[in-house]
């Protein structure tokens, strides 16, 4: 053994017994947070029943894919090349940008192994990024990615073992792929974006983004007058993805069939450099965020005393203005204000001059307006137990935040309706008055109903939020709760609306409905008792959950450090 080898040696062990103990690490919290908590428990359950429910659909589709009875069926080598190839390169490329996009905005960085929290330990940058690297791979989507790709390969056992073992060869390289690309992303969403207002726009324009990814497909049929399918157009989309790294790893198979081994290499090349530089870009990060002090950042300079001048001298009022102060630097709440506008562009796009399509928008607003205040004291964090440590009662509390968020809800709302009239002209006749008045009223239920109900619920189902400052980060439990909490806020606000609902379907079997514009009066009065119900109710929750409600916020600030 040379020098170089003697010196190689003792280094590379070192990398690979710092790997795995940054691996091992992340099981022993992992298993140590779910002896703990009970609702972790039950959300790493359905994690690894969803990824065991993807593995096994996965598998059923490939076996059927690959069984003789369905090859002899189709065109052999036309279908294969002309149709089965493009759906798989450029699934595939979709499912690698969906999942860059939900770690981006939805799980975002771990708060298990936070980088940060190695700082004490002297961990060469090239090692801890490795080590956070693996443990990612360890993890329950990772691993269901790897076996679902494995076992895709059963779709082309009839083409000969080349293919199969190329898939097999893909499928790591996809998932590894996929991991840095996502980190890559992620590490310089949070290194390069570090001024408050700089990282505000970016999660806002990121998750604006990630929905309009879904809606695209949508807008791109219902925009246009064509139907009709062309291999070609998509056989020249596949082939210049299939050079890049969101879709090399699933056109290598292919390659192979074609017996194509320069390709083959070629795109393999291209995966390796791909997970090469996204290493050395997340290891520059971390490098950089060690290097660079927050104090850099300079300081916000606050002129005079905000909305606490303008808003009324009493204690709802100070809520008032502290609430409204809080909104105005806070992306995570931003977002959902955003919602009613990208509700009524998207249906825009796709009405064909239909203005009721338009309208119903409208409804969604009102139905995503209070998702966020369904979890207001989340966001407000320690920021409410100044405000518990002084006595202030829970009515005053609720009183306070609907001030804000009723006058924000009916005002947005009535504006969007201004502007819908006016794109689509119903202004003109008696009848787009009637329907600006129906739906108006019905998304004013809605809205007001569901903050109603956001003021009991914020009281009683908490969950944790990304820190303000890093509303890329992500604390345990975040991702499960917010996945699924939205939805039984929803449904809720379908029930508080149930006396509307009612009043749609008496016109409609009465058959009034010729006098369908009293749905708009109905829903205001629906909206303003459930308010007002919603309003004292949660007063009284709060008052009897105050200590809880604190203790729970100050375990969520421990979360996001």
């Amino acid at each position: 053994m040379n020098a170089a080898e003697a010196h190689t040696a003792p280094a590379n062990t070192a990398l690979a017994d710092t790997v795995m103990t940054i691996v091992r690490l992340r099981w022993t919290l992992t298993l140590a947070t779910l002896r703990k908590s009970v609702w972790q428990s039950v959300g790493y359950v359905i994690s690894a029943i969803l990824g065991l429910g993807l593995v096994i659909g996965v598998g059923a589709a490939a076996w059927s894919l690959g069984s003789q009875w369905f090859v002899s069926t189709q065109s052999s080598d036309a279908w294969f090349t002309g149709i089965m190839r493009p759906a798989v390169v450029l699934v595939g490329m979709s499912v690698m940008v969906f999942v860059i996009f939900v770690q981006l905005t939805l799980i975002g960085g771990s708060s298990t192994l936070n980088p940060h929290r190695f700082a004490l330990y002297g961990i060469k940058d090239r090692e801890l990024q490795a080590g956070l690297l693996a443990s990612g791979m360890t993890g329950i989507p990772a691993i269901a990615g790897v076996a679902s790709l494995l076992l895709w390969a059963l779709a082309y056992r009839w083409a000969g073992p080349a293919m199969v073992i190329a898939q097999l060869i893909a499928a790591p390289l996809a998932v590894v792929t996929m991991m840095s690309l996502s980190k890559l992303v992620l590490a310089l969403a949070t290194t390069l974006v570090r001024s408050k207002r700089g990282t505000s726009v970016f999660y806002i324009v990121a998750m604006l983004a990630f929905i309009s990814m879904f809606q695209l497909p949508n807008i791109i049929l219902n925009s246009s007058d064509s139907r009709t399918f062309d291999p070609q157009t998509y056989g020249t989309a596949t082939s210049i993805i299939g050079w890049t790294p969101f879709g090399a790893a699933f056109q290598l198979p292919f390659d192979a069939y074609a017996g194509n081994w320069v390709a083959l290499l070629g795109r393999i090349a291209v995966l390796a450099l791909t997970c090469v530089l996204c290493f050395m870009g997340c290891t520059w990060c971390l490098r950089r965020d060690r290097l660079t002090s927050d104090s850099s950042l300079g300081a916000v300079k606050a002129k005079g005393i905000g909305a606490f001048g303008w808003m009324p001298d009493s204690v709802s009022g100070a809520v008032s203005a502290r609430l409204l102060t809080n909104l105005k630097r806070d992306p995570r709440q931003a977002l959902m204000l955003l919602m009613p506008l990208f509700f009524v562009v998207v249906f825009g796009l796709q009405s064909h001059g239909i203005s009721a399509i338009i309208w119903q928008s409208i409804l969604w607003g009102g139905l995503f307006l209070n998702l966020a205040e369904s979890n207001g004291l989340a966001y407000d964090g320690r920021g409410f137990a100044m405000q518990a440590s002084i006595g202030v009662r829970g009515v005053e509390d609720r009183r306070g935040r609907v001030r804000v968020y009723g006058t924000i809800t009916v005002g947005y709302i009535l504006l969007l309706g201004v502007g819908v009239m006016l794109f689509t002209g119903d202004w003109r006749t008696t009848q787009g008055w009637a329907t600006a008045c129906a739906f108006l009223g019905g998304s004013i239920a809605l809205a007001l109903g569901g903050l109603g109900l956001a003021e009991v619920l914020s009281c009683v189902l908490i969950y944790p939020v990304a820190s303000i400052d890093k509303p890329f980060s992500s604390p345990q439990g975040r991702a499960l709760a917010q996945s699924l909490m939205p939805f039984a806020t929803m449904l809720g606000t379908a029930v508080v609306g149930l006396p509307t609902i009612a009043c749609v379907i008496i016109l409609l079997v009465s058959g009034n409905w010729s006098q369908y514009w009293l749905i708009g009066p109905v829903g205001v009065i629906n909206g303003a008792v459930m308010l007002a119900l919603g309003v004292w109710l949660g007063g009284k929750v709060m008052d009897a959950r105050l200590l809880s409600i604190v203790a729970t916020l100050d375990s969520f600030a421990s979360l996001q450090k």
